[in-house]
């Protein structure tokens, strides 16, 4: 594939900052997180190079306005409501915030200090994400959670009384888990009543405890499948919409900065081990900043903080549309391509076709649509978009 970028529009763009402290690193985590070794959290240093860093990245979405807010980690719930005031009064001076922007904040329910939680919405956060993973107290303890399910719940009613739209993340496929634990998990989600959950299958990832230590007694993928089916059965009893293979909403809350992801739209990430990726009218560039706080906050104001700054290749542009955007259960609107892609729709023809003769893709109503065999075989779908 030769053909260049020529975008006509600009996609949506949302800002993603990075907090990446928490009590402790859990096993099967993979995320950039660092464990607090002092009972002193560097707040307002950290977010004072987070403007910093922002300010340098202005030139690069100067004149666009943002959507959404995602601050998460590590665990953002460790910092002080003082101390996300200051973190979002000081971004709402520096940007073009929509005033219907959606403000995510990752809470872990074993950090949340209860007089914060007031603190975080009249700080501007107008939507929380509890990372409970399970209701069961053996499982979090293997998970190595820091909180037990009562503490989960009491959090997470808290919230309520604050918050119109909460997320719960829920985890399946974990040591010794039965069907019944995982409904299980689930009655007690939706008896909390979020506009949101999420369920993620537990996957061993490289570079955690999990991966050079692997639990016994994992689920089989036919067990995670009956776990996933149940899983979707009583969500969508109790008028979830599933909308994304892992995301399921009611009242229409789909999560606005996560939808934005998944249909190939623009993000600037700020703070330890940020990703960016920045599209303009010839090109889109993908950075990536130093992963260690600490070596991030030093390096940020010698403008040395990037590890990667990168153009993304024209070939490799297809497959990221669609990596993300299979994950979407009514597909992507096949219109995107262009307007996301700056590349014509032949760029892809050939490919779709192959999806569609193996049974993976349909074509319907405008959209690029996996079928049920190709939600289920995800990877194989993504395959065929990968350059030869």
């Amino acid at each position: 594939m030769n053909e260049s970028t020529k975008l006509t529009k600009l996609p949506p763009l949302s800002l993603y900052i990075h907090i990446p402290w928490c009590v402790k690193k859990c096993p099967y985590c993979d995320f950039n997180s660092h464990a607090i070794k002092s009972g002193n959290l560097p707040e307002i240093d950290y977010i004072n190079v987070l403007f910093d860093d922002l300010e340098q990245a202005l030139p690069l979405i100067w004149g666009r306005s943002f959507k959404s807010i995602f601050i998460g980690g590590g665990t953002p719930s460790v910092f002080s409501g003082l101390a996300i005031d200051y973190l979002l009064s000081g971004i709402r001076s520096r940007i073009n915030l929509s005033p219907f922007a959606e403000i995510t904040m990752e809470i872990n329910p074993g950090t949340l200090d209860t007089k914060y939680i007031s603190d975080y919405r009249l700080a501007g956060v107008n939507r929380v994400s509890f990372g409970v993973q399970s209701f069961n107290d053996r499982h979090l303890h293997t998970l190595g959670r820091i909180h037990n399910s009562q503490e989960a719940i009491a959090a997470i009613r808290l919230a309520n009384e604050v918050f119109d739209n909460v997320n719960i993340d829920i985890m399946y496929g974990l040591p010794n888990q039965t069907v019944e634990e995982v409904l299980f998990d689930i009655k007690q989600a939706i008896s909390l009543s979020p506009k949101h959950i999420s369920c993620y299958n537990l996957t061993i990832e490289p570079n955690t405890f999990f991966y050079s230590n692997v639990p016994s007694n994992l689920p089989d993928n036919d067990m995670c499948y009956l776990m996933q089916n149940a899983i979707i059965d009583k969500l969508g009893e109790a008028g979830y919409d599933r909308y994304e293979i892992s995301a399921f909403a009611k009242d229409k809350q789909r999560s606005q900065h996560n939808v934005n992801y998944w249909l190939y739209g623009d993000y600037l990430g700020i703070g330890a081990g940020a990703h960016s990726k920045i599209s303009f009218s010839d090109k889109i560039i993908r950075q990536v900043r130093q992963k260690h706080p600490f070596s991030y906050m030093e390096s940020v104001p010698k403008q040395q903080h990037l590890v990667e700054d990168t153009m993304v290749m024209a070939k490799n542009i297809p497959f990221e549309f669609v990596m993300n955007g299979f994950r979407l259960i009514d597909g992507i609107p096949i219109n995107l391509f262009t307007e996301r892609t700056g590349l014509p729709l032949n760029a892809i023809l050939t490919k779709l076709q192959i999806a569609q003769d193996k049974g993976l893709l349909t074509i319907t109503n405008g959209y690029l649509k996996p079928t049920l065999l190709g939600h289920d075989f995800l990877n194989d779908l993504l395959m065929i978009f990968l350059e030869d």
